[in-house]
């Protein structure tokens, strides 16, 4: 690790964990922001966030098969037309220099979510995109996580 971000700035810090509030406390099911983590890290090319977001995806239930399909999601028929519309806005916003987030992309969120729910993914994306640039540029440790064991409805906490 070059600096240890999450202790050297702790606004900074609380600044992305405000983030990460704001995006679970939305309308969005885990499994799908799941999805979009680990496809805009697989982009972003940061082995950190795709260590923590893969435990999480299976902690949560979804599939090796599907999270070794995530890369290739357009040619792979497991993923449904609203998880293929927040991939592909994902992949838009992350790839913005490139992509310009095409009318045609939005079109197609604009269709299956509704407009909480755009705006949640969104934030979701800039979220995912800003841990990977911290742990990217700063080198964050890779090989340790563990993901927290889910909590039934019927459970504290």
């Amino acid at each position: 690790m070059r600096i240890d971000y999450m202790t050297v700035h702790p606004s900074a810090r609380k600044a992305m964990l405000g983030l990460e509030k704001a995006v679970h406390a939305g309308p969005l099911e885990p499994l799908l922001l799941e999805l979009v983590k680990i496809r805009a890290s697989q982009l972003n090319g940061c082995a950190h966030c795709l260590e923590m977001h893969t435990k999480d995806a299976r902690t949560l239930g979804e599939s090796d098969d599907r999270m070794h399909l995530l890369a290739a999601w357009r040619e792979a028929p497991c993923f449904s037309a609203r998880e293929r519309s927040a991939l592909a806005w994902c992949e838009a916003l992350t790839l913005l220099p490139t992509s310009g987030a095409p009318d045609e992309v939005y079109q197609n969120v604009e269709a299956a979510f509704s407009d909480e729910e755009v705006v949640a993914l969104t934030l979701a994306i800039v979220a995912i995109n800003g841990w990977n640039r911290f742990a990217v540029g700063l080198r964050a440790d890779v090989g340790h996580y563990i993901s927290a064991p889910i909590r039934r409805a019927d459970q504290d906490g």
